[in-house]
This record gives structure tokens, sequence and C-alpha cells, in this order.
């Protein structure tokens, strides 16, 4: 799992005609900072508005994105 914080302004995933969404910045982040090859997984397990700053979980599997939108 990982938390960021969203500012607000910025989208929580991919949206047509919006700029780069808070997801896409974490995978970008993710793979240079690992130097991981291939993709990287990382999904909302909820979403915040535009407008709304605050903190976002993801999660870093599809097993934990199944298990915490469980809980």
């Amino acid at each position: 799992m990982l938390a960021l914080n969203k500012p607000c302004g910025i989208v929580t995933q991919d949206t047509e005609g919006h700029a780069e969404s808070l997801e896409q910045m974490a995978k970008r982040y993710i793979k240079e900072a690992a130097g991981k090859p291939g993709n990287v997984y990382l999904h909302a397990i909820h979403r915040l508005d535009t407008p709304t700053s605050g903190i976002v979980l993801f999660a870093k599997t599809s097993k934990a994105l199944s298990r915490l939108q469980e809980a």
C-alpha cells in the first residue's frame, strides 16, 4: 500500500482532458526511483475530487486492491 498527499487541482486517476494524474505521477516516480523495468501496477483504492486535497491510498498489487476494497 502507498499513501500520497494529493494537492487540490490534481486528478486522482487518468481522465481525458486533464493533465497528468496523481496515479501517473506516482507510477513514474516508482519506475524511476526503483529503476523498475516494465509497467508499474498502482491503483487508487479510493478517489478524491479534483478541488479536494488529502491522503489517497494506492494498492501496489491487484491482490492488495481486492482485499482493501472489501475492507
